[in-house]
């Protein structure tokens, strides 16, 4: 596991674990960035824009410190 900010454009992961406060979490799983769910980041310039959901997000290099991701295997891609 590592910070969604750490990953590799391109590389699709699956969001383990939001280390945030209650509050902005709460947020964040109500945009759709839940546990288990699967993202994507397209790029990481002076934000970090993601796809979740089919829905592209843009959000503070603060926060994809905060979101914890696990990378996918090409076996967890074709299920």
């Amino acid at each position: 596991m590592c910070p969604l900010s750490k990953l590799n454009v391109g590389a699709a992961c699956r969001i383990k674990q939001l280390f945030a406060a209650p509050e902005i979490a709460h947020r964040l799983r109500e945009l759709g960035f839940c546990e288990e769910q699967r993202i994507q980041p397209l790029s990481q310039q002076a934000n970090f824009i993601s796809q979740v959901c089919n829905v592209r997000y843009g959000i503070s290099a603060e926060l994809a410190e905060a979101i914890w991701v696990e990378p996918l295997s090409a076996n967890d891609l074709a299920a």
